[in-house]
């Protein structure tokens, strides 16, 4: 079994380095719906695989400058304590604790792939959709307020169903800062995904819902895939891999929220 969760990490790998999205949004249902996985188990391993899968890619971005810091820290000073409130909350009230949550981890997990879907195939019109309703006056402290709150939803739906520091974050970053260049946007979400997703992980670790050997399989491939995808991601058009990724999560979303 530790070989096809190394396959399916490294196919996942491949195309989070094609596409830049979906590894929470594949990875987790991919463990629930072919594995079996326990929901709650299987969003706590994604959580630290993509800490330490981005952490190499918030590296590079640092390296080349393309990293807004300043908008990275506003989006944690929101996301991460909502993580840490969400779990704590789930652990603690929830029928069973985090196990018993396993049918509210799979409802979000659904909504989570469907809002990414909307957000992988809308992401042009709603940068153009900013920039058409911007009137070119700065308001910083407001912007700040604006990250802060998108910082906050993407720390309660991150911690619950792994999904939507990639798209969803970079989708709202497009819509605050339209003026920003594309480059330092996705910089900067994937540097605030490494905390939020470390925190986030770290928490389901207390709480039992973290398999370490099956985190060594998924990385053990997923290393590779990543690389593999992002040296032949100028060979494959984008406007063929956005749709097919797109359709996919809508497929699986639709069957978890079935389930």
């Amino acid at each position: 079994m530790s070989i096809a969760y190394t396959i399916a990490g490294f196919s996942v790998g491949a195309i989070v380095g094609l596409t830049g999205v979906g590894g929470g949004s594949l990875m987790t249902p991919l463990l629930v719906l072919l594995f079996g996985i326990n929901p709650s188990v299987a969003v706590g391993t994604d959580l630290l695989y993509a800490a330490i899968t981005k952490a190499g890619g918030t590296l590079a971005h640092g390296l080349k400058g393309t990293v807004d810091w300043t908008i990275t820290r506003h989006l944690a000073m929101g996301s991460i304590p909502a993580a840490a409130l969400t779990l704590l909350l789930v652990g603690h009230f929830a029928p069973g604790g985090i196990d018993g949550a396993a049918a509210l981890i799979k409802t979000s997990l659904g909504f989570a792939l469907l809002l990414t879907a909307v957000a992988i195939i809308f992401r042009k019109q709603i940068q153009a959709y900013a920039l058409r309703h911007s009137d070119g006056q700065e308001r910083p402290q407001r912007t700040a307020v604006l990250t802060v709150l998108t910082g906050i939803v993407l720390g309660v739906l991150v911690s619950i169903s792994s999904v939507g520091a990639g798209a969803l974050g970079v989708s709202a970053l497009f819509f605050l800062y339209p003026r920003l260049p594309t480059l330092r946007i996705v910089g900067s979400d994937i540097a605030h995904a490494v905390p939020l997703t470390l925190v986030a992980g770290i928490g389901h670790w207390f709480l039992g819902s973290v398999d370490w050997s099956l985190l060594g399989s998924l990385l053990i491939g997923s290393l590779p895939g990543i690389w593999l995808g992002s040296h032949i991601s100028t060979r494959v058009p984008d406007r063929v891999l956005r749709p097919i990724l797109a359709t996919m999560l809508v497929l699986v979303g639709s069957k978890l929220i079935a389930a």
